[in-house]
């Protein structure tokens, strides 16, 4: 026993120091080899850091990033989050074989995910986030059985979401956001039972949500948006009591939120759906979630109203409702979320007024209201807070004055957003004390008064917008003395004070002190008076400037040129002298140039040919003489080009076919003379093209017909001889057509939009024959037709004197016993028409015809379009919509307000109400059923008899004598015609078209009658 004892003890002595030194080498051969794999990886990425830190001499389990484990001393994790490191993953950092937490995210790692990492079985952190790796995230990632943090998002990953990763069962964050991840979210992700975080969001994800999601019971947060989701949320188990945050926002999605979805969410947090395409009512169960802090459902297509229930979520923090279909009025509950900083129910069809109780929301920062149906007064207490940075009540029917302590107590108010609403009375001086304020716009009201001269206190104001409404200027002195005030804000961007007619008064050189951030500055229709000062050249950052419509004298200053920037000056409509100075040919960035309608002269400058971004260029109804610049060839981006009215003469640009983009072209009213260049069949994207009243020559071109967008051609008064080309036949788009007063001969087509056309096109030519409804002679033999000349023409002299010799007696008879009986309607008329005006929204206009719709298209013309509506009381209403970019319609929608707004009959066309702001003008008038006279004489589908021609002679008659006798200041029609006679469901005859109307006063002596736009309740342009 001894000796087996004392064996043993000799064997112990012997082998133990052998075995200790042979695990001592296996160990150290371990540790050795994540040695050499740090210093692969070392080796595939550029660091400064890492080629100082990771080097052989110290333990590897003092390098930078790397920790060991206690017992084995291997690398277990590698942490190199946000070191700044570029470059790849090295295949070695698979023989890592301890390694459980990788973290290299907020690096410059590219490339693709080595398969050598698949040997890291113990890895439970894996977070390669905000790189640049690409490729497909791989499939092996799923075999990782002990992972709980996989976090690969801020990459370019593409492809599809390995189902694979459905079957980590110790998951617990999966973040694969903003990669570039195409396909379906699989349906077997409702497997990772231990989910508690899901961040799909910012990728390219289709197919609809699995349902399986909402099993997964540990769930927390689930982000989904900024994807291309469709289909309906799926129902939500009731076992999901954890979850804290839905983000479905920026997708596709579709159909009702259930009434129950969010029953089983008592932990609820955040729900976000917005910007998706949901519809139904708010479901109800949303205000059972009592924690429920953020509510976001804007940019859905919802109905009903907002349930006052919502005042019961009194934890509600952030609210987001605009952009929806919602209707009714805003609930008093809304008082009860005391702790609401945003509120927004913009764009909706809210009515009723704003609940005083909102302006006693202690914590309120954003108050978004705008666009709505909303009326009443403001509460007052609004403009009493102390935390509201954000107040945005425009686009709303709101009446009243503003508080004469406006701006007192708004200590952090940045923005008031007032804008097209019915407010009035002044501007208090006291919102200068808003001192943080940046954008002030209180357009489009009615507001009075003077301009307050403080506002330059609001020294971070950067837009400040008072267009169209009834201001005045101080008149302590001749000049604008609010905008030396304004020198102070050296921020401002954006002043628009254009559309105050009262105004009245001159621009101060001090305009030259303004902000040199100003870039748009807009001062049309206010009656402005004096030269434009040269320090306008100081506002160096200026891209637009609109000055347009004014009493402006003088010369266009040559310190324009200092106005790099600038893409859009308009200073038509003024009284400008001298010519256009070279200096302006220096403005490389215009795009848009109005001089229409001044008294600028000389001749046009070649070199605004050299203004290649020019897109729009209106020079009419000047005094420019001399030829058309070749230069303008150049123009290649040209869209609109007008030079009507002047006294240009020469020849057409013989290369005008250059300009391959153009759309219209007016050169009418001028001298020009010459044949119309071949070049010209090359302008395909023409729809409009007027070169009337000039002394243009030669024949109607064959290649007109290849022009197939045209919809207005104007040749008329020239001297263009020949036959009118049966290629027009094929423009199937031409609306007008004119070429009266020429020397052509021949027959005139009858195909394509010839069967529209009245004898009015073609009148004043030698020997024109076609149908019958044109009153011309049907076209025969040569021989035939001058053997009976002398019989055709006594044909078309005597027999329609006879007519109307017949129909004046007729007319003096009958218009006798209906001349008091007349008048005494015109009074009960008058008050039925006053009562019958309403304010018109921009909005409901837009609604009634559909958007516009081409459909509701009644006529369209050179000044703009007319459409048939409907009201959503069921009121019919004709709508003409004038196109402020063409020449002259700002004065004809002018004249034509100032004639209707004076007169009433039951024989004129009624006006309902207009429709006004900077960039819309319509008038909106009686829908008349029946259409023209023009229709009903020249086609073949009506029939008038004699009685029924009568009736519309004595109602044109009895018109015509209102106009002449019935009031204080005669009317001179201007322009009768069957186009301008519209005919009501009982067929009673309605004169219409005041575009061209002239008011005679008692001290005219000469009259003389310009054409501005035929402008009424046909299309503009057609007269």
């Amino acid at each position: 026993m001894g000796n087996t004892r004392f064996i043993l003890a000799l064997i112990l002595v012997v082998v133990l120091p052998n075995f200790a030194v042979s695990f001592s080498m296996k160990s150290t051969t371990d540790t050795k080899t994540d040695q050499l794999a740090l210093l692969a990886i070392k080796a595939h990425v550029n660091s400064d850091l890492l080629a100082t830190n990771w080097s052989t001499a110290p333990s590897i389990c003092n390098w930078v990033g790397v920790t060991c484990g206690s017992r084995h001393h291997r690398v277990m994790a590698l942490d190199l989050f946000g070191m700044n490191l570029s470059g790849t993953i090295a295949p070695d950092m698979g023989n890592l074989p301890f390694l459980a937490f990788l973290d290299i995210g907020n690096n410059s790692f590219h490339g693709s995910l080595p398969i050598e990492l698949a040997n890291l079985r113990r890895l439970k952190y894996l977070i390669l986030s905000n790189n640049n790796f690409n490729g497909r995230i791989p499939s092996w990632v799923g075999s990782f059985s002990k992972l709980q943090n996989l976090s690969l998002n801020g990459n370019n990953f593409v492809g599809v979401i390995p189902s694979s990763l459905c079957f980590l069962p110790k998951l617990e964050i999966l973040s694969l956001d903003n990669n570039n991840l195409q396909g379906h979210i699989p349906v077997e992700i409702g497997n990772l039972s231990n989910l508690r975080f899901l961040y799909l969001h910012g990728n390219q994800l289709s197919g609809s949500i699995p349902s399986s999601v909402f099993n997964i019971s540990s769930l927390l947060e689930i982000i989904l948006r900024n994807n291309q989701l469709i289909g309906s949320i799926p129902s939500i188990s009731l076992n999901m009591s954890s979850l804290q945050v839905i983000d479905f926002t920026f997708n596709n999605l579709t159909g009702h939120i259930s009434s129950n979805m969010f029953d089983g969410l008592p932990k609820l947090k955040g729900l976000y759906l917005s910007f998706n395409h949901l519809s139904g009512p708010i479901s109800m169960s949303i205000f059972k979630c009592q924690e429920l802090e953020d509510l976001s459902l804007s940019h859905n297509h919802l109905e009903g109203t907002i349930p006052k229930e919502i005042g019961n979520v009194t934890m509600l923090k952030r609210l987001y409702l605009g952009h929806n279909s919602l209707k009714g009025e805003i609930p008093q509950q809304i008082g009860n979320l005391t702790l609401l900083k945003v509120l927004t129910f913009s764009y909706n069809k809210l009515t009723g007024k704003i609940p005083f109780e909102i302006g006693n929301l202690p914590t309120l920062e954003i108050l978004n209201l705008g666009s709505n149906s909303i009326s009443g007064h403001i509460p007052p207490h609004i403009f009493n807070s102390s935390t509201v940075t954000v107040i945005a009540l425009d686009f709303n029917y709101l009446s009243g004055c503003l508080p004469w302590s406006t701006g007192l107590w708004l200590p952090k108010l940045e923005w008031l957003l007032l804008g097209i609403n019915m407010l009035n009375g002044t501007i208090p001086s006291s919102i200068s004390n808003a001192s943080k304020l940046k954008m002030l716009d209180l357009s489009v009201n009615s507001f009075s008064g003077y301009i307050p001269n403080n506002l330059g206190n609001l020294r971070d104001l950067q837009v400040l917008n008072l267009q169209v409404n009834n201001l005045a200027h101080s008149p302590s002195s001749p000049e604008l003395s609010f905008l030396s005030s304004l020198a102070h804000c050296k921020d401002l961007r954006m002043l628009n004070f254009n559309d105050n007619p009262f105004i009245d008064g001159e621009l101060p050189i001090s305009i030259g002190n303004l902000s040199i951030s100003l870039e748009e500055l807009d001062a049309s229709h206010c009656n402005i008076r004096g030269n434009i000062p040269r320090e306008i050249g100081n506002l160096i950052n200026l891209i637009s400037l609109y000055i347009a419509n004014n009493a402006l004298i003088g010369t266009i200053p040559t310190t324009i040129e200092r106005l790099e920037k600038l893409q859009g000056l308009s200073l038509e409509g003024n009284t400008l002298e001298g010519s256009i100075p070279f200096e302006l040919c220096h403005l490389k960035s215009l795009g848009y140039l109005y001089l229409t309608g001044n008294k600028l002269s000389g001749s046009i400058p070649k070199c605004l040919g050299d203004l290649v971004s020019l897109r729009h260029l209106y020079l009419g109804s000047n005094e420019f003489a001399n030829s058309i610049p070749s230069t303008f060839t150049r123009l290649i981006d040209i869209l609109q080009l007008n030079l009507s009215s002047n006294f240009l003469s020469g020849a057409l640009p013989i290369d005008i076919g250059k300009l391959k983009v153009v759309t219209s072209i007016d050169f009418s009213k001028n001298q020009l003379s010459s044949e119309i260049p071949s070049s010209i069949g090359d302008l395909k994207d023409l729809t409009y093209l007027s070169l009337s009243d000039n002394r243009l020559y030669g024949s109607i071109l064959e290649l007109f017909g290849g022009l197939i967008g045209l919809e207005f051609l104007d040749l008329s008064r020239n001297n263009f001889s020949g036959i009118i080309p049966k290629s027009l036949q094929k423009l199937l788009h031409l609306k007008y057509l004119n070429v009266s007063y020429n020397r052509l001969h021949g027959e005139i087509p009858n195909g394509g939009p010839f069967a529209n056309y009245s004898i009015q096109s073609f009148m004043g030519n030698e020997a024109l024959c076609g149908a019958p409804q044109l009153q011309l002679p049907p076209c025969t033999s040569n021989y035939a037709k001058h053997s009976r000349k002398a019989t055709k023409l006594i044909e078309f002299i005597l027999l329609p004197v006879d007519s109307t010799l017949l129909i004046l007696a007729l007319i003096v008879f009958f218009f006798q016993s209906r001349r008091k009986h007349s008048k005494e309607k015109i009074s009960r008329e008058d008050s039925i028409g006053l009562a019958n005006w309403r304010r018109i929204s921009y909005q409901e206009i837009h609604q009634a015809t559909n958007g516009f719709c081409e459909s509701k298209l009644l006529g369209a013309g050179s000044f703009g379009s007319v459409y048939q509506g409907t009201f959503s009381d069921g009121l019919n209403i004709a709508i003409k919509v004038f196109n402020l970019e063409v020449e002259g319609s700002f004065k004809s929608f002018d004249v034509e307000c100032d004639i209707l707004r004076n007169i009433r009959h039951r024989n004129l066309v009624k006006i309902i109400s207009s429709c006004c702001n900077v960039d819309f003008k319509a008038l909106v008038l009686e829908f008349m059923p029946n259409g023209s006279l023009e229709k009903w004489l020249y086609s073949h589908n009506y029939f008038l008899d004699i009685l029924h021609r009568l009736n519309i002679m004595i109602d044109v008659a009895s018109a015509l004598e209102y106009l002449h006798h019935g009031q204080t200041i005669p009317v001179a029609h201007c322009d009768l015609k069957p186009n301008n006679v519209l005919l009501d469901e009982d067929m009673i005859a309605h004169l219409g078209d005041f575009g061209i109307a002239k008011l005679f006063g008692e001290e005219d002596s000469k009259v003389q009658t310009i054409t501005l736009a035929t402008i009424g309740y046909m299309a503009p342009g057609n007269a």
